[in-house]
C-alpha cells in the first residue's frame, strides 16, 4: 500500500506540474479511482489506461502546429523549414521573427493569443520561432535558442516579447543591466507587447487613460529600461472563463510592424525609402525646421551625407546647408497659404478618401475634404522635397493654433485632413520603409487618443499606422520623449543639448562691474572711496538694480556718512547681484547632429559637471577642492556671497575663473588643430609627475591657488576625462544607421547631462 501511495503521489504531482487540462483530468481520475471507496471497490476507473504525465520542459521552442517541444534551433528549423513552411506556403528565405512566450499559457492551453500572432505572421509570409521559459528570466531562452552559433548575434530579424514583462526578473526583480547585455548581443529591434491584465476589453476601450497605471508601471516602464519599444496591446481576458482572447486588429498591426522592422534588415540600403519629418510651430515660414536646441537643417545635411556614405539612394542633394534649406522653403511655381514651402505632391480628394481609412471620421471637426489647411481648394498639399529615396517633408500644423489645449482635451478633437493626408502620402504613395521625426518635437504624439495603450481608434496609432518610427529627441527631455515612445511607437535617439554658458554682462552692467572693481583699490580712501560708492549706486539705479536690491541707498545720500564696513555691504550686494546676472546660464548656440563639439563647448559642459559633489563616487566638486586649499568652506563662501559679503563675492569669481582654467587645460590635451575634440588623449595623466605637476594644477596656481593637492584633484579630473570621452563619442548618427539597419539601439537614461553624466554619450 505504501508503494502504491508513493507512486500515486509522484504521478499526481507530475500531472499537476504538467498543468494542461489533460494532465489535470488524469490527476483527478488517478486519485479518485484509487482512493474514492465506491470507485476503488468497483474498479470503475481503469488506472492502467490513464495517460502518463506529460510535462513540458522548463524551456524550449514551441510552435502551435508542432507535435513536440524542440531543444535546439537546428532541430526546430529542420522541421519548420522542411515540413511546415512548404505546407503553410511560407518562403524559406522570409524574415524570421523571434517571439518570447510564457510557459504557463502553453502548459494550460491558454494560448489563443499566441496562436493568433503566429498565424498572422505566417499569413503575411514570415517565418516564426517561439521560445518560452517557466521562470521570469526570459534572457535564458533567448540566449539558448535565438542566437546564431556562428556570428553570436541574433538568429532572428526582430524580437517580439508577448509576455509584457521585462526581459530579466519580470515585475519583481528586474535586472536591466543583464537584459541590456543580452539584447545588445542579439542586436535586433526589441518589441514588448502587452496583454490586458487589470482591465476588461470594455474598460480599456472606454478609458481615456488607456492601460491601467499599475500595468503601465510594470509592463511598459520596466521593459522600456531594457530598451523595449512599441507597447501595443494585443490581447485581453474573457470575463467569464478568464482565458486569453486575441485582439485581431491589434495583432494584425503588431505583426505588420514587426515585419517592417525585420524588413529593414533584409532590404538593401539603396532600396530603402526614408521619410524625414520637419516641424513648424507656430505655422510660419520662419519656423519651418525648428526643434529644441537643434540646428535642424545643418543636422539633416550631416545625416544625408552619412546616409549617402551608407549606400542610400540620394539624388540631387544640395551642395550645402543653405541649398538644402532653400529647396524646402522656396517654391518656384506658385503661392498658396504657407506659400513659400515647396509642394512635393498634390493629393486629390478622391485619392485621399480612398487611401486614408479614417478620412470620414475627421469631417465632424473639419468638414468635407480638402478643408482649409494644406490645400489649394481642390487638392491636399504635401509640403517638402524628394531627393531620390529620401523625402524631406514638413509636418502640417496642429490646426488648433489659436487653442492648442483643445487638441489634447476635447473628446471630439482630431487632426485635420491635411495632417492625415501627409501621413497617408508617406505610407501609401511615397511608400516609406521608415520615418525619422527630426528634433524635439512635433505634434503626432500629442494627437487625441489614450495616454498609454493605444487602440485602433487613437489618432497617433492611426497616423503612424505600421511604419517604423525613429525620433531624434533632446537628451534632457525624457518626459516628452516617453510620450513619443508610448503614443507614436517611436524608437527615440537622443541628441546632445548645447552647453550652458555664462550670460555675461553688457552696456551699463559692464560699466557697473568696472566701477565695482575700481572700488577695491579705493575703499580705504575717505574722499575717493565715498565718491566711487556714490557713482556705483547711481549706475546701479540706472540699471534698475534698485528693483532687485531692496535697501539700496538713494543717489542723494551722502556716502561719506557711511563707515567702510557699511560701504562694503552696499557694494557687496550690488556685486553679488552682478555676479548672479553674469553667471546665469544661457544656451550656447545649437547642436548639430554628427559634428563633434568644439573645445570651448566641451569646456562649458565640463565646468558645470566639475562643480557638483558626487559623494556616491567619492568625488568632490572642483570649487570645494579649490576653496579647501586656502582653508575655506565653500558652503560658507556661498552663503556669505548670497548675503552680499564683498570679499566672498569676489572669492566666488576667483574660484569660478580658476575652475574654468583648470578644465580648459584638461580639454586642451585633446583638442585638434580645428579647435574640436574628436578623441580623448589617454596619455595626459602621465604629465602629473613632471614639470611641476599636471597642466590643470599649474592653471590653478596661475589663478591664485597654488596649494591645491594633486591627490584631491585626481578623482575629479579622471571623472571629467571620462565625461569628455562620452561627450565626443558622437553616437547620434551611428545609432540612426543601426536602427535603419534593423539593429538594437542601446538604451540609456535621459535628463540633465550635467547632474547625470550617465545620459552621455547621446545616441541612446
Amino acid at each position: 500500500d505504501q508503494a502504491r501511495d508513493a507512486r500515486c503521489f509522484v504521478l499526481s504531482l507530475q500531472h499537476w506540474l504538467g498543468g494542461t487540462p489533460e494532465n489535470l483530468e488524469a490527476m483527478l481520475l488517478r486519485v479518485s479511482g484509487g482512493y474514492v471507496p465506491a470507485l476503488a471497490e468497483s474498479q470503475a476507473i481503469d488506472l492502467d489506461r490513464i495517460m502518463d504525465p506529460v510535462v513540458l520542459p522548463d524551456q524550449g521552442i514551441w510552435h502551435p502546429c508542432a507535435s513536440e517541444i524542440y531543444s535546439t534551433l537546428g532541430e526546430y528549423k529542420e522541421w519548420y523549414d522542411n515540413e511546415h513552411c512548404p505546407m503553410a506556403g511560407v518562403p524559406t528565405g522570409a524574415p524570421l521573427v523571434g517571439v518570447i512566450l510564457q510557459k504557463s499559457h502553453i502548459a494550460t492551453n491558454d494560448n489563443g493569443h499566441y496562436v493568433a500572432f503566429v498565424q498572422e505572421l505566417e499569413k503575411r509570409g514570415a517565418r516564426v520561432v517561439c521560445t518560452y521559459t517557466g521562470g521570469l528570466d526570459f534572457s535564458q531562452p533567448v540566449t539558448n535558442y535565438l542566437l546564431d552559433s556562428m556570428t553570436f548575434e541574433g538568429a532572428v530579424d526582430v524580437l517580439v516579447n508577448l509576455t509584457g514583462f521585462s526581459l530579466v526578473g519580470g515585475p519583481a526583480s528586474q535586472d536591466a543591466a543583464k537584459a541590456k547585455e543580452v539584447l545588445m548581443k542579439v542586436n535586433r529591434p526589441y518589441l514588448v507587447s502587452v496583454p490586458l491584465v487589470f482591465q476588461s476589453f470594455t474598460e480599456w476601450q472606454q478609458s481615456q487613460l488607456g492601460l491601467h497605471p499599475v500595468q503601465v508601471a510594470l509592463q511598459v516602464s520596466l521593459p522600456e529600461i531594457d530598451g523595449a519599444i512599441e507597447p501595443l496591446i494585443f490581447s485581453g481576458r474573457d470575463g467569464t472563463s478568464g482565458r486569453s482572447i486575441p485582439m485581431q486588429d491589434r495583432i494584425s498591426t503588431l505583426a505588420t510592424r514587426s515585419l517592417n522592422w525585420a524588413n529593414l534588415r533584409k532590404k538593401r540600403n539603396a532600396e530603402k525609402k526614408l521619410a524625414i519629418c520637419l516641424f513648424q510651430f507656430p505655422p510660419d515660414k520662419g519656423n519651418v525646421g525648428t526643434a529644441a536646441y537643434l540646428d535642424v537643417f545643418g543636422s539633416i545635411f550631416s545625416t544625408l551625407q552619412q546616409l549617402k556614405q551608407e549606400g542610400y539612394t540620394i539624388e540631387d542633394m544640395p551642395a550645402d546647408v543653405e541649398g538644402l534649406q532653400t529647396s524646402i522653403l522656396e517654391d518656384p511655381e506658385a503661392a498658396y497659404s504657407m506659400a513659400d514651402l515647396n509642394i512635393e505632391y498634390r493629393m486629390s480628394v478622391d485619392e485621399y478618401q480612398r487611401l486614408c481609412p479614417f478620412a470620414e471620421d475627421l469631417e465632424e471637426n473639419w468638414g468635407k475634404p480638402p478643408g482649409t489647411l494644406n490645400t489649394d481648394s481642390r487638392n491636399l498639399l504635401v509640403y517638402g522635397k524628394k531627393f531620390g529615396n529620401i523625402f524631406l517633408g514638413v509636418q502640417p500644423t496642429f490646426g488648433y493654433e489659436g487653442d492648442p489645449m483643445r487638441l489634447l482635451f476635447a473628446k471630439s478633437a482630431s487632426p485635420h485632413h491635411g495632417f492625415a493626408a501627409f501621413y497617408t502620402f508617406l505610407e501609401f504613395i511615397f511608400k516609406a520603409d521608415a520615418i525619422l521625426h527630426f528634433g524635439t518635437h512635433g505634434s503626432l504624439e500629442f494627437m487625441p487618443g489614450k495616454q498609454v495603450g493605444m487602440s485602433g481608434s487613437c489618432y497617433p496609432d492611426r497616423l503612424i499606422s505600421v511604419l517604423p518610427n525613429l525620433y531624434y529627441y533632446a537628451a534632457n527631455n525624457p518626459s516628452e520623449a516617453t510620450i513619443a515612445k508610448r503614443r507614436s511607437y517611436a524608437s527615440t535617439i537622443s541628441y546632445l543639448t548645447p552647453p550652458a554658458e555664462n550670460a555675461g554682462l553688457y552696456k551699463g552692467l559692464q560699466e557697473l562691474a568696472e566701477l565695482v572693481k575700481s572700488y577695491q583699490g579705493l575703499r580705504d580712501n575717505e574722499q575717493r572711496g565715498a565718491a566711487i560708492v556714490a557713482s556705483i549706486v547711481a549706475t546701479a539705479r540706472q540699471c534698475n538694480l534698485d528693483k532687485d536690491i531692496a535697501d539700496l541707498p538713494s543717489e542723494e545720500g551722502d556716502m561719506k556718512l557711511l563707515s567702510t564696513e557699511e560701504r562694503d555691504g552696499v557694494i557687496g550686494k550690488i556685486y553679488q547681484r552682478l555676479m548672479e546676472i553674469e553667471s546665469r546660464s544661457l544656451t550656447a548656440g545649437l547642436h548639430r547632429v554628427g559634428v563633434p563639439p568644439t573645445a570651448e563647448e566641451s569646456v562649458a559642459t565640463l565646468v558645470n559637471i566639475a562643480q557638483l559633489d558626487r559623494p556616491d563616487m567619492n568625488i568632490k566638486g572642483l570649487p570645494r577642492i579649490i576653496a579647501s586649499s586656502v582653508g575655506l568652506d565653500i558652503e560658507q563662501v556661498y552663503r556669505n556671497s548670497d548675503k552680499g559679503v564683498l570679499e566672498d563675492v569676489e572669492r566666488i569669481r576667483q574660484i569660478t575663473e580658476a575652475s574654468r582654467a583648470a578644465v580648459r587645460e584638461l580639454v586642451a590635451q585633446s583638442t585638434n588643430s580645428e579647435g574640436r575634440i574628436e578623441s580623448v588623449n589617454p596619455l595626459q595623466g602621465v604629465m602629473n609627475f613632471f614639470g611641476g605637476g599636471s597642466p590643470w594644477k599649474k592653471a590653478l596656481a596661475e589663478n591664485g591657488f597654488p596649494d591645491v593637492s594633486e591627490d584631491d584633484l585626481a578623482p575629479n579630473m579622471e571623472y571629467l576625462q571620462v565625461c569628455l570621452g562620452e561627450i565626443v563619442k558622437n553616437n547620434e548618427l551611428s545609432s540612426l544607421v543601426k536602427a535603419l539597419n534593423g539593429c538594437f539601439v542601446e538604451p540609456g537614461p535621459g535628463g540633465d547631462p550635467i547632474r547625470n553624466p550617465d545620459v552621455l554619450p547621446t545616441g541612446k
